[in-house]
């Protein structure tokens, strides 16, 4: 299963939504895919969803899933890499109004530039992201979160070094 999951915040991402819907429709994916969709006024054709789902029903659908794809936020990247998961980070972006600022590029980039998961910046990126995850999920680094900080220094170090 994959279990897909773009937050609460008040920013559609329907992009996403339709694109595995045409990747459902080309016969690129056949795995059963649950999504929280959010704000998004896409409803998906292919796979279950909901709008929001709780905490408990996050994590057990973090727990169930062989992938997971999240937006760019750290929290829901970081609960799936500790439970172990290969994950495709899809960017919102601000020019589609999918959040105030382009700030997801920087985590996404920082989170694929240390080998943790696989980014997608533009939709078109999103079926090679599946194809490398199923080829290439054991060579993604493993996730170790022994220092709570380690995300923030992370993403300020990639910051300081690269802008």
């Amino acid at each position: 299963m994959i279990f897909v999951t773009v937050g609460s915040r008040n920013y559609p991402f329907d992009r996403l939504f339709i694109k595995l819907d045409e990747l459902y429709e080309k016969g690129f994916l056949t795995d059963s895919i649950f999504a929280q969709i959010g704000t998004s006024t896409y409803k998906p054709i292919h796979y279950e969803y909901k709008n929001f789902i709780s905490n408990e029903e996050f994590d057990e659908k973090v727990k169930e899933a062989n992938i997971v794809v999240s937006h760019g936020a750290s929290g829901s990247i970081m609960k799936a890499l500790n439970a172990g998961k290969p994950v495709i980070t899809v960017t919102r972006l601000e020019k589609y109004g999918e959040h105030i600022n382009d700030h997801q590029i920087q985590n996404n980039k920082a989170f694929a530039d240390n080998g943790y998961v696989i980014p997608v910046y533009e939709m078109d990126e999103l079926e090679t992201a599946f194809k490398n995850i199923y080829e290439e999920s054991k060579t993604l680094k493993p996730w170790e979160n022994k220092d709570p900080m380690a995300i923030v220094n992370m993403i300020d170090h990639f910051i300081k070094e690269n802008w």
